[in-house]
């Protein structure tokens, strides 16, 4: 489904993406650890299209090369993204932000009202039907998370990117979270591919986990492969492995 390679991201000579190759196929959960500054959101910004990537960077979605390609364009084929930093309408309900993800998805022909039916049934599947109404000033920061997941469901996704979804909640809420993430696989045939710090979370659910260090891919494996692999434990795990 996605085919990254050689992907390189310099900032002023600083290189922050070092040549990475990897790919995600269909009906996967592939989890991206590192420390901190290992490039795991500039990766994500550069496949995204936030940021244009070196030349020799090749980026392929279902056979297509997207580099080229505006964030909006990339999103309409499928490939969805939520951010670190939460970002939702504030001035908008729940209903109105989910509906504004189905409405800018791939599907242009949508009406407003099939938009609107949309975002209830992604509300619904993420456990925030009861908050359709609520502004999204209102509502806690973990449920502003679900909020952004469901506004990405809405986008009908084939593949999506969560970038630290599970961080600030609490243990109860992670279970929540990687229940959802692994239902939206197993009920929705969507492909995910998740930055994450919390072990425990991203190593209980993913097929495979990508390993970043000072921007280079420093192992590539299953959780067990990942949690036994000495340069990993040396360079992020540490204790926590």
């Amino acid at each position: 489904m996605l085919a990254v390679t050689d992907l390189r991201k310099e900032f002023g000579g600083l290189v922050a993406v070092d040549d990475v190759t990897f790919e995600i196929a269909d009906g996967e959960i592939v989890g991206l650890i590192g420390p901190n500054g290992a490039g795991k959101t500039t990766l994500f910004n550069s496949i995204t299209g936030v940021l244009e990537p070196e030349d020799g960077t090749h980026v392929e979605f279902d056979g297509t090369d997207i580099v080229a390609l505006e964030t909006h364009d990339i999103a309409r084929k499928g490939l969805v993204r939520t951010f670190q930093i939460v970002r939702v309408f504030n001035e908008m309900t729940v209903l109105e932000n989910v509906t504004t993800g189905a409405l800018f998805g791939n599907d242009e022909s949508i009406s407003r009202d099939e938009a609107e039916e949309r975002a209830r049934e992604a509300l619904e599947f993420i456990g925030l039907a009861d908050k359709a109404d609520v502004l999204a000033a209102n509502i806690p920061i973990a449920q502003k998370k679900q909020l952004e997941l469901a506004r990405a469901l809405a986008s009908k996704p084939r593949l999506l990117l969560l970038d630290e979804i599970a961080s600030g909640l609490t243990p109860g809420e992670i279970a929540e979270l990687t229940d959802t993430i692994r239902r939206l696989r197993d009920e929705r045939g969507i492909s995910v591919f998740w930055i994450e710090h919390i072990m425990d979370a991203v190593m209980s659910v993913a097929d495979r986990i990508i390993v970043l260090n000072s921007g280079r891919k420093l192992a590539e494996g299953t959780p067990e492969e990942i949690r036994a692999n000495d340069s990993v434990v040396e360079a992020y795990l540490g204790d926590e492995a």
